[in-house]
């Protein structure tokens, strides 16, 4: 059961507010590359090998996500709330330090950027959002698996690089799941 009691959380990793809930239901995050760079599919394992570092790191369950070319939508659960920056933090970190230097060393980096010691990958945010019940979880789920029709006109069953076909394989979804009335009510959900 999903229960709303909100407690706010200061993320000592920035300098904004962030809301996560008492009992623990699943959060919703996108996360996106520095000027929409379309770096995340042509560097996927680097990607994964991310995750699995931080899925070791840290305790959380990975529910459901999409990689693009540009963002990602992952879907977690976490009994401790407050390691919600700290996972993103280190996929982040993590992903950034395996790239090749010959592709870092070409991107040009503000004195800000330098100072803080970025490398140009990521947007210093991430957004996220707090699953409030069954129905908002099927409603980000859906999202999730429909953003290859989305950004690319290609059926979520032939994105290999979203767990939609693992949603399948548990009987979630029909393998050829969508629509035009899915795509309107999908659309709606401005995430990115």
């Amino acid at each position: 059961m999903f229960r709303t009691n909100l407690i706010c959380y200061n993320s000592n990793m920035s300098n904004y507010r962030r809301y996560f809930v008492q009992f623990n239901n699943p959060v919703f995050i996108t996360i996106l590359t520095k000027n929409r760079q379309e770096i995340l599919v042509d560097y996927i394992d680097i990607l994964k090998e991310s995750f699995n570092l931080s899925l070791k790191e840290y305790n959380f369950q990975f529910i459901a996500g999409v990689i693009l070319k540009d963002h990602c939508h992952i879907l977690i659960y976490s009994k401790n709330p407050d390691i919600i920056p700290k996972i993103v933090h280190d996929i982040k970190y993590n992903f950034t330090k395996q790239l090749p230097e010959e592709l870092i060393s070409k991107i040009k980096l503000t004195n800000s950027e330098i100072k803080r010691g970025e490398k140009g990958i990521w947007q210093r945010r991430y957004y996220d959002h707090i699953i409030r019940d069954e129905n908002d979880l099927y409603r980000h789920l859906d999202y999730i698996h429909y953003n290859s029709v989305k950004h690319y006109n290609i059926a979520p069953k032939d994105w290999k690089y979203s767990s939609f076909n693992k949603f399948v394989k548990n009987g979630f979804y029909d393998k050829a799941w969508y629509n035009v009335n899915d795509k309107y009510n999908i659309n709606n959900l401005d995430l990115d």
